[in-house]
């Protein structure tokens, strides 16, 4: 799997994340209308499929991710399964909320090798409230082999258009 190099990559503003919806802002970074986050172009990962309180990522661990024992660093895999989990609770917001990650939990099960990929990382959502949204997370090889799962609870807010 390669991730789309030609693809855009940046941030929108605040106005346009807020005015919309989140499910239309995620499908919106598949079409390529919106920019994809710099980060996710760094880890190498990308959002592939988008439905409300269920998303994809997509990504190839390589040995740039590396620790010092010669398999993917763990922060790799948390942050494609924070990805998800978060972007799971993303797909639910309404125009003019926000959300942030309060905690995440990891289990690792298996190691992340560069043989593993292209690895699939779907969020689900288990419950959305007004003010709190719980997700989980499930990260599998490419033979379908289960290499970590999660769970994670955000905070619903109301979102000004800018930071001012």
């Amino acid at each position: 799997m390669e991730v789309d190099t030609m693809r855009a990559v940046g941030v929108v503003s605040r106005e346009e994340l807020v005015a919309g919806d989140g499910l239309s802002f995620l499908r919106g970074i598949i079409a390529g209308t919106n920019p994809a986050p710099p980060f996710a172009d760094a880890m190498n990962f990308e959002l592939a499929e988008a439905d409300e309180g269920r998303v994809v990522f997509v990504g190839q661990p390589s040995p740039r991710f590396f620790n010092p024992l010669g398999t993917i660093h763990g922060g790799w895999t948390a942050t494609i399964l924070d990805s998800a989990m978060a972007c799971a609770a993303h797909s639910t917001l309404k125009p003019g909320e926000g959300y942030t990650t309060l905690e995440m939990k990891l289990n690792y099960v298996r190691p992340v090798m560069p043989d593993s990929g292209p690895v699939r990382c779907e969020g689900k959502l288990i419950h959305r409230g007004s003010s709190v949204i719980t997700t989980e997370g499930k990260l599998v090889d490419a033979r379908g082999k289960l290499l970590a799962h999660g769970t994670e609870t955000c905070m619903v807010f109301p979102a000004k258009p800018s930071a001012g």
